[in-house]
């Protein structure tokens, strides 16, 4: 069985390889169905000149606002944002089984994710659980995922409790993100409400979660509302994104449960103070780990920074115009070269293009018509 499991990974491997020579990829845009947005949006990418065909409507779903792939490749989850109020039987997460040849998504199934207003999800590396932070409802949840990637039990439902010093946004537990570790064997949660970064403990195979104290580093500042998180690909470091204040803590990750402080820097230019109405969404750190990536509500900027390979710290490269309204997410394609912003108020989607020696990034002056988008996803199309 584990070498059936070796030999389909290189197969998928060998696939997203085939796939980035040939520029061929499908974006798969999670939108807000509140306006003229209908559910999950679909385009093609094409790597050589990073071009995005015309959106078109891939799925119908209500508020599918996050979207997480399963390592095969082969389906793709999503959350419904406003659903599970009061906590309705089957609804919360979909599941969709995905065509590589076509790009066309068929549901799979649907379940309740236990709680209210999921934010999040992520997939173990394993592709055997799926995990929801559940901003509404103060909780994390997991999922236990069928070898035929549709979802199974409701393994875990873990409640947070506290409040922090923002009366308007940390009146209570509010996870916004969920991070499988590098090794795949814990679950770092941001907890906007309370500044802290949860850790659980993670058995993949049945999507049981354990609470799991963080040795170092687990609060942030008071009122600085951790939201994301990114680890390094290859060095021990990870950075958290904090929206109330807009800036960045940066870390020394030791597995399996260290975070050791680093820094904290701002995501606006020196100098400029954080503004009423400014707030930060989005933190990736590019595939080749030299370069950090973080956006700014409100500003509507895209920051850059230079990573240092020994110390982990940052240092600021530039703040980039998105050319749209609220960037609520971005992505960078899977080969590096480029780097598409979802700008959830202006319904458009730009491309920049990356210089792999600086990081800087340069406008395409591409812009894609997608309604309401707050994510995007890269699968490697067959």
């Amino acid at each position: 069985m584990n070498l059936l499991r070796v030999i389909f990974s290189i197969c998928v491997m060998l696939s997203s390889i085939q796939a980035a020579t040939q520029g061929d990829y499908f974006v798969y845009f999670g939108t807000y169905t509140a306006g003229v947005s209908k559910g999950i949006y679909r385009s093609r990418f094409n790597v050589p000149t990073g071009q995005l065909s015309a959106a078109e409507l891939a799925a119908p779903a209500q508020d599918p606002a996050f979207l997480a792939l399963h390592p095969n490749g082969r389906f793709l989850y999503a959350i419904d944002e406003s659903a599970d109020v009061k906590r309705t039987p089957g609804k919360g997460l979909k599941a969709y089984a995905l065509n590589p040849t076509s790009g066309a998504l068929t549901l799979l199934n649907e379940i309740s994710t236990g709680s209210s207003g999921a934010c999040h999800l992520a997939v173990d590396a394993k592709g055997q659980s799926l995990l929801v932070a559940n901003y509404g409802g103060g909780s994390v949840s997991a999922v236990s995922l069928l070898a035929d990637g549709r979802l199974g039990a409701l393994a875990s439902l873990i409640r947070h409790s506290g409040k922090s010093i923002n009366p308007d946004r940390q009146e209570g537990p509010h996870p916004h993100g969920v991070y499988p570790s590098p090794d795949n064997r814990f679950v770092f949660v941001p907890d906007l409400g309370l500044d802290t970064i949860f850790c659980y403990l993670l058995e993949a195979s049945t999507g049981k979660l354990t609470r799991h104290t963080v040795t170092e580093g687990s609060t942030i500042k008071p009122g600085s509302g951790p939201r994301h998180l990114a680890f390094h690909p290859v060095q021990p470091f990870a950075y958290v994104i904090n929206e109330l204040v807009c800036s960045i803590d940066a870390f020394r990750y030791q597995a399996p449960d260290t975070l050791t402080h680093l820094q904290t820097i701002s995501t606006l230019p020196p100098g400029n103070p954080t503004a009423k109405g400014t707030s930060t969404a989005e933190i990736q750190v590019h595939p080749n780990g030299r370069f950090l990536y973080g956006s700014n509500r409100g500003a509507n900027t895209l920051v850059v920074y230079l990573i240092d390979q020994k110390s982990g710290e940052l240092t600021y490269i530039e703040s980039v115009p998105t050319l749209g309204q609220t960037p609520r997410h971005f992505t960078l394609d899977p080969t590096g070269t480029w780097l598409i912003t979802e700008n959830q108020d202006s319904n458009t989607v730009t491309v920049f293009r990356v210089d792999p020696q600086t990081g800087r990034l340069t406008s395409t002056k591409q812009r894609l018509d997608v309604p309401s988008p707050v994510c995007a996803v890269f699968v490697p199309a067959s």
